[in-house]
C-alpha cells in the first residue's frame, strides 16, 4: 500500500525534503567529476551532516522502457482510493487484488504486439506480410544509421562506451516501418495508434518522421486508402469483423432551409464562392503560425481537417442564426468547441464581405439532438426559450 501526497501548484518551496537533502548532495559532489553510476551512488551515499542527516544510495539495475504511454482505461482500473479532501492530490494505491487484477488489461508488451500483429492485415498495408517483412529488411541498415547518427548529435561527439543494456526502444525498426505506412495510408491519426499500442504520441511521431524520410529517399510510394479511423476501437472492431463504421458529414441534414435560411441550392454556390478566399485565409493563418514559408518536403497535411469548407460555411452560418450556442455546434459537427470557435473566426469575416446577410432565427435549441430531431420530423421540439445570444 502506497499513500501519496502531492504538493499544491505553485508551492515547491514547502518541499522540504528538497531543502534539507539536495542542497546537501549538490555541494558534498561539487567539483568531483560524475564518471560513472558507482561514483554518483558512492558520493549521495557519504553525504553527512553535524545535525544527523544521514543518506543511503543504491543502484537500481533495472530495465525500465521509455515512451510508454497509459491509457485512462489502465488508470481507472487500478485500485486507487483518493482521500476525502483534496483526492486528485491525495490518495492511497492499495495491493492490487485478484479481482481488480483481472480488470486489467494483459501485459502491454503483450498487448502492443498482438496490436502490431493485427496492423500487418493486408487490408490496412495493401502488401502481403512477405511484402512488408522485405521492405523492413531493405530499410534497416538506414534506419540503424539514422539512430547513431542522432545519437551523436544529441552527444555532441563520438561515444565514449559501448553501449549498454538498457533503454531498450518499445518499436522495433520493422514496427516503426509498419506504422509509418498504417498513416501514410491515412487509416488512423498518430493519436489513434499512440491509443492502441500505449505509447506516447510524440515517440509515434518521431518513428513516422524519421521513416517517411527513408521511404521518400527511395522513392517508396505508400497509396492511401478510403478507410479512416478516428477511434482505436473501431479499427480493431473492424479487423475482427471487417466492417467499418465511418461517420458521415452531417451537413446532408443540417444545410436544411428551415435551419440555414436558405435553399440547398443556394447554401451551395455560397460555399463554392467562399472556397478560393476560405482557402487563402487559411495559409495566410499557417504562414503566421509557421513564421515563414512551408519547408520543402514537409506534410502538407496528410489527413482531411477535423470539419470540411463545406461544414465550416455550415456552422458559421448557423452561429450566426443563432439557433444554438457554440458548445451545441461543436457536438453536432463532432470536435471541439476551440475547433468550433476557429471556424467561426475564420469564416464570419468571409460572410461578411461575399455572402448574404445572415438574419436570425426565431427558434433556439438546447441540444444537437433537438436540431437533428427538427429536421427529422419537420418539427421544433424542446426548443429552447432563452433569448438568443
Amino acid at each position: 500500500m502506497i499513500t501519496v501526497c502531492h504538493f499544491p501548484p505553485g508551492t515547491s518551496k514547502w518541499n522540504k525534503i528538497e531543502h534539507r537533502l539536495f542542497s546537501h548532495i549538490t555541494m558534498n559532489w561539487r567539483g568531483r567529476p560524475l564518471t560513472s553510476h558507482d561514483v554518483v551512488v558512492k558520493t549521495i551515499a557519504s553525504t553527512r551532516t553535524s545535525s544527523g542527516l544521514r543518506v543511503e544510495a543504491e543502484l537500481d539495475t533495472g530495465t525500465y522502457p521509455t515512451g510508454v504511454s497509459v491509457t485512462k482505461a489502465h488508470l481507472d482500473a487500478l485500485p486507487i482510493q483518493h482521500h476525502a479532501s483534496h483526492g486528485s492530490w491525495n490518495y492511497t494505491i492499495c495491493p492490487q487484488t485478484a479481482s481488480t487484477a483481472a480488470g486489467l488489461s494483459p501485459g502491454r508488451a503483450t498487448a502492443r504486439r498482438q496490436a502490431l500483429d493485427m496492423l500487418t492485415d493486408t487490408r490496412l498495408t495493401a502488401m502481403h506480410r512477405s511484402e512488408l517483412g522485405q521492405l523492413a529488411a531493405d530499410l534497416a541498415p538506414a534506419q540503424a544509421a539514422q539512430a547513431e547518427q542522432r545519437r551523436y548529435e544529441d552527444r555532441g561527439g563520438r561515444r565514449r562506451k559501448a553501449r549498454g543494456d538498457h533503454g531498450r526502444p518499445l518499436l522495433t525498426d520493422a514496427d516503426r516501418v509498419l506504422i509509418t505506412i498504417i498513416y501514410l495510408r491515412h487509416v488512423s491519426s498518430q493519436k489513434v495508434l499512440s491509443e492502441l499500442l500505449c505509447i506516447n504520441p510524440a515517440s509515434i511521431g518521431q518513428a513516422i518522421k524519421d521513416t517517411r524520410q527513408l521511404l521518400e529517399q527511395r522513392q517508396v510510394t505508400i497509396t492511401p486508402t478510403s478507410l479512416r479511423f478516428t477511434r482505436a476501437q473501431d479499427l480493431l472492431d473492424y479487423l475482427a469483423h471487417g466492417q467499418a463504421r465511418i461517420p458521415q458529414p452531417p451537413h446532408g441534414e443540417l444545410s436544411d432551409p428551415a435551419l440555414t435560411g436558405m435553399s440547398r441550392h443556394e447554401f451551395q454556390r455560397l460555399a463554392s464562392r467562399l472556397a478560393i478566399p476560405h482557402a487563402a485565409t487559411i495559409e495566410r493563418r499557417r504562414y503566421r503560425q509557421r513564421g515563414a514559408d512551408r519547408l520543402p518536403g514537409t506534410r502538407g497535411g496528410i489527413f482531411r481537417q477535423k470539419i470540411t469548407d463545406t461544414d465550416r460555411i455550415l456552422a458559421t452560418i448557423l452561429y450566426h442564426r443563432k439557433l444554438c450556442t457554440g458548445e451545441v455546434l461543436a457536438d453536432l459537427f463532432r470536435v471541439s468547441r476551440r475547433t468550433i470557435g476557429t471556424v467561426i473566426a475564420d469564416i464570419t469575416p468571409l460572410l461578411e464581405q461575399h455572402g448574404p446577410v445572415i438574419e436570425a432565427a426565431g427558434t433556439r435549441y438546447a441540444t444537437a439532438a433537438d436540431i437533428l430531431a427538427s429536421v427529422t420530423n419537420n418539427t421544433t421540439p424542446n426548443a429552447a426559450t432563452e433569448p438568443s445570444c
